[in-house]
C-alpha cells in the first residue's frame, strides 16, 4: 500500500514488524499537527502499543511500508521511551474521530468517521481526505450520508487564535528542504527561531539542525529541555549528533548522552572517540549492511528507503553476522549499478566485490579522499584490526569536513 492513499481507521491494531520480521507493537494511532491554512497536515508518525502495554511515537520517516495488514520499519532501532504527546500535536484517532466540521459547498454539518493519508512528492505522509458523515438530527448516525471529501472542503479543522502565527511560519516552512528551513532560521530573532524549533517534531528539526553553524545548533540544543534534547540527538544520524555533542562540554555530553536510549547512545559514543579529520571521526555507523543470505531483492528494497542520502544508498555492505556495526568479518560491497544487473533472486554475498579495499578508522581525511577519488567511490567501507565493518565514509561526510567553516553563512551572504 506504500505510494497510495491509507485510511487511519483500516491502520488501527495492525502489526507493526522491524525490518527483519519481529513483531514490535501494534499501531494505536497517528500524530499529526494542524494548520492554520487549509494545506494538508503532515503526519509526524505513529503511536505503537508494545507487548508490554507501553506506547511508544515511531515517526514516519521509520515506516518502509504499509501493507492491508502490516507496517514495515525501515531500522530495528526505536526510541522505547514511553509516548508523551507534545503542544500542539494531534492524536487522528483520538481527537479528529467524531469531530463536526461543516462542508463548504453547501453548509452542511458533518462529522469525521475516517482519516486518509498519502505521500507527497516529497515522501512525506499528508492527510489529504476526510470520510465524513452528515448529520441530520437524532438520527444522524443512521440516516446522515457518508461521503469522502478533500481536506481543504471542510471547515472546523485549522488553527485560529494566539497559535496562528507560528503555525502560519512552520506551513510555510513544511515543504522546504531542511538546508532551506536552517537558512531561514538564521533570518529569524532568537525568540521566533526558538519557537520554531520547539513547534518542529524530533526527526524534522534533527534534519534542521544538521544544516546549521555549530554555533547554532548549540545554542537551540541548550534552549530545549533536556529529554527532548536528548530525543532530538537519537534522531540525528550518529555523526552529526557526535559532532554536535562535541561542541559542547563534558558535563554537557555525558548529561545527554545518559538521558539517551543505550543503544542510540553507543554509538555515538565510538564515534567520539575518533578524531575529527579521521575516517573513524566522519564515517557514519548506520551504513545499509546486510548478511550472505539476502538477496539482490532485498538489497534493493532496502537502498529504495527515501530517508536514506543518494551516497548512503548506492551501495550495500555485506558483512558476516551480527549485522549491527561493529558487525562480524566483512565481506565486501555492492554497488547498486552491480545490483540493478542481477536476477532479484541472487545473493549479495555472490555480487559483493572486495578489491576496492576498505580503511582504518584513524585514516586521514586525505587518505580518504584519495581512496574516494582513485576507486571513483560515493563512500568507502571502514574497517577495524579483525576486519569487523565499523561504519561508512561517504563523500558528503568527506565535503563538510574539506569546505572552510562558516561556508553556509558564506553561501547565504552571496544569496543576498
Amino acid at each position: 500500500m506504500t505510494g497510495t492513499r491509507v485510511f487511519l481507521a483500516r491502520l488501527v491494531g495492525i502489526d507493526v514488524y522491524d525490518p527483519y520480521g519481529e513483531q514490535l507493537g501494534k499501531v494505536r494511532d497517528a500524530v499529526t499537527m494542524l494548520r492554520s491554512d487549509r494545506q494538508s497536515p503532515r503526519i509526524l508518525g505513529l503511536v505503537v502499543e508494545l507487548v508490554q502495554r507501553r506506547r511508544i511515537f515511531v515517526p514516519m520517516g521509520r515506516v518502509t511500508r504499509i501493507e492491508p495488514d502490516s507496517v514495515v520499519l525501515s531500522s530495528g532501532t526505536v526510541n522505547m521511551k514511553r509516548f508523551e504527546r507534545r503542544a500542539n500535536e494531534v492524536l487522528v484517532i483520538n481527537d479528529l474521530f467524531d469531530r463536526t466540521v461543516t462542508v463548504r459547498e453547501n453548509g452542511q454539518s458533518a462529522s469525521v468517521v475516517d482519516v486518509g493519508m498519502e505521500p507527497n512528492r516529497n515522501r512525506d505522509w499528508v492527510i489529504t481526505r476526510l470520510a465524513v458523515r452528515t448529520s441530520t438530527g437524532r438520527l444522524a448516525r443512521r440516516r446522515g450520508q457518508l461521503f469522502q471529501v478533500e481536506w481543504n472542503e471542510v471547515d472546523g479543522l485549522a488553527l485560529s487564535g494566539p497559535e496562528q502565527g507560528t503555525d502560519a511560519l512552520l506551513a510555510t516552512l513544511s515543504d522546504l528542504r531542511p538546508a532551506d528551513v536552517a537558512a531561514a532560521l538564521q533570518d529569524m530573532t532568537p525568540k521566533r527561531r526558538f519557537e520554531i524549533a520547539t513547534a518542529l517534531d524530533d526527526e524534522r528539526l534533527a534534519d534542521v539542525l544538521s544544516e546549521l553553524p555549530e554555533d547554532d545548533q548549540v545554542d537551540l540544543l541548550r534552549g530545549l529541555a533536556d529529554e527532548r534534547a536528548a530525543d532530538v540527538l537519537e534522531a540525528m544520524d550518529d555523526d552529526d549528533a557526535a559532532d554536535l555533542l562535541g561542541e559542547m562540554s563534558a558535563a554537557d555530553q555525558e548529561r545527554l548522552l545518559e538521558l539517551m536510549e543505550p543503544d542510540e547512545a553507543a554509538p555515538v559514543r565510538r564515534l567520539m572517540t575518533y578524531g575529527d579529520y579521521t575516517a573513524g571521526g566522519m564515517m557514519t555507523s548506520e551504513p545499509v549492511v546486510l548478511l550472505p543470505d539476502a538477496t539482490v531483492a532485498e538489497a534493493l528494497a532496502r537502498v529504495r528507503n527515501p530517508e536514506l542520502s543518494p551516497a548512503v544508498a548506492a551501495q550495500v555492505f555485506v558483512v558476516r553476522p551480527p549485522q549491527a556495526t561493529p558487525t562480524g568479518r566483512f565481506l565486501g560491497t555492492a554497488h547498486i549499478q552491480r545490483l540493478l544487473r542481477e536476477p532479484p533472486s541472487s545473493l549479495v554475498s555472490g555480487v559483493c566485490e572486495k578489491d576496492t579495499g576498505s580503511l582504518h578508522p584513524d585514516a586521514s581525511i586525505e587518505d580518504v579522499t584519495r581512496h574516494l577519488a582513485t576507486y571513483n567511490l560515493v563512500a568507502v567501507p571502514v574497517v577495524d584490526d579483525h576486519d569487523r565493518l565499523l561504519g561508512a565514509v561517504s563523500v558528503d561526510d568527506v565535503l563538510d569536513h574539506l569546505l572552510p567553516e562558516g561556508w553556509r553563512d558564506a553561501d547565504r551572504s552571496d544569496d543576498e
